[in-house]
């Protein structure tokens, strides 16, 4: 008696299906399931009529059936299998989230061999069984259905499906509702295929400004007029994408000119409005704007770390300005209050800052310049140009327990400034005779300040280590 007589025509029982999917776990198993004609045609014609206690060891079979089989596939394909687990979504009043979730595995290890296969699933439930699904609250069915998304937006026809999903009145609610829920539901990290499909439509592709717009609370507001409106959504958004590049820095392919812009829109605009705010309303009205500006720096961090990746085909730097970029970031520091030094071991008070700032804003920038500055001599050349040397030299004097790494980070900044670049190690040279006070740091990077014979002019040299 082979294994397809479990569900000849007699109707199956709850043991019987209990006893066939611990069968259908192992890839033997499965084997021995699909001796001779199989079951799965039999058990997908069962589908739409099941009764509630029987629809879900059904479903799971058929999950575990067409788990990695090519012919299992097929089989499902040609026997109208998207439309039967479709019909068991409205079969009863009420179907378990259960059920919705192994709907969404079946369709997950469906979409995962060939092109046929994801453009079938795009066809059946693109985009109103995906919207129906997105409308749920449980993070088990939107991590699922991410990964269902995914991978229609992964290979083959690709874009067109992408395009399709970021469309505002078809399938942009399905990607708004899924952050919603992700905003309310996630304790610790998001799932990896929420960070990949997000990334892949917002940074690598060109639908940052739709989506961010799309999360406002006034309806697609320009995305460089969000000011205090910032909405608790857009910030999720920021911070899923800091945390994706922040992450996976290797799975993106490249960052998109639309998201770079995009993101020093809101960069410059939740400045602007911290810097409006009083203090006294700093905590409630400078929140959402600060939280903004945070993930941005960090994003524009770790997108211009992407010059030393070998993978990297393009520069993400090259999407902007460099003299109005570093304009920008020097402009952050100098309407920062001085930096809190040592001198002679007392240290100064810090009193009334300008500008209402979360607490590491002065690392993030400068951490951005680090990045920015690695192996880009135009960025060098510019912070000469606009006199920004000193100022990043002031950032590597500063008290450690009040900016605990800056010290770190600023010394590295200017490790990265002076490489290989003998216009600025001249202009630093020439600080460090009148400024000695920055002479531990310079140390720090083996230099030292010493006078040309020929020319007369100070310069940086390496410091000869001497050994015992």
């Amino acid at each position: 008696m082979t294994m397809a007589t479990y569900l000849g025509d007699q109707e199956d029982t709850v043991e019987t299906l209990e006893y066939l999917l611990q069968i259908s776990k192992s890839m033997a198993g499965r084997d021995r399931l699909n001796a001779d004609e199989g079951i799965l045609p039999g058990l997908l014609r069962r589908l739409s009529s099941s009764p509630e206690p029987l629809l879900l060891p059904r479903l799971l079979l058929v999950r575990n059936l067409c788990y990695g089989d090519c012919a299992n596939q097929e089989v499902f394909l040609s026997a109208g299998g998207l439309d039967r687990v479709a019909s068991a979504l409205i079969s009863q009043a009420s179907i378990s989230l259960d059920a919705v979730r192994t709907v969404l595995q079946i369709l997950a290890n469906f979409v995962a061999s060939d092109e046929a296969n994801k453009e079938a699933v795009w066809a059946r439930f693109f985009p109103l069984w995906f919207n129906e699904m997105s409308r749920s609250r449980d993070a088990a069915i939107h991590n699922t259905l991410c990964r269902v998304l995914l991978a229609c937006c992964t290979e083959g026809e690709w874009r067109r499906r992408l395009s399709e999903l970021l469309e505002i009145e078809r399938g942009l609610p399905i990607l708004l509702n899924i952050v919603a829920t992700m905003l309310r539901v996630i304790q610790n990290e998001a799932p990896a295929p929420f960070y990949f499909l997000l990334g892949k439509a917002c940074v690598q592709e060109a639908y940052f400004t739709i989506v961010f717009q799309a999360l406002s609370s006034n309806n697609f507001m320009d995305i460089g007029r969000c000011g205090v409106n910032f909405t608790e959504e857009q910030i999720f958004l920021l911070q899923t994408l800091s945390d994706c590049l922040h992450t996976f820095p290797r799975h993106l392919e490249t960052v998109s000119k639309n998201f770079a812009l995009g993101l020093l829109k809101i960069l410059i605009e939740a400045y602007r409005v911290i810097s409006d705010r009083s203090l006294t309303e700093s905590n409630s009205k400078s929140g959402p704007a600060n939280k903004a500006l945070h993930f941005s720096l960090l994003i524009l961090r770790d997108m211009f770390s992407w010059k030393q990746s070998v993978t990297a085909t393009e520069d993400p730097a090259d999407s902007f300005q460099c003299e109005d970029l570093v304009e920008l970031l020097l402009r952050f520091l100098r309407e920062l209050e001085p930096p809190i030094t040592t001198d002679d071991g007392k240290m100064e008070a810090l009193l009334n800052p300008k500008v209402p700032l979360y607490v590491n804003f002065r690392k993030d920038v400068v951490s951005v310049i680090c990045n920015y500055l690695g192996g880009r001599k135009q960025v060098q050349d510019e912070i000469r140009k606009k006199d920004g040397i000193p100022l990043l030299l002031q950032q590597c004097i500063v008290e450690e327990s009040y900016y605990p790494n800056l010290r770190e980070i600023a010394t590295l900044t200017i490790r990265n400034l002076l490489e290989d670049n003998l216009a600025n190690q001249y202009e630093v040279a020439q600080l460090e005779l009148k400024e000695p006070v920055i002479t531990p740091q310079i140390a720090q990077m083996g230099l030292k300040v010493e006078i040309d014979k020929d020319t007369r002019r100070p310069k940086l040299v390496k410091e000869e280590k001497a050994f015992c």
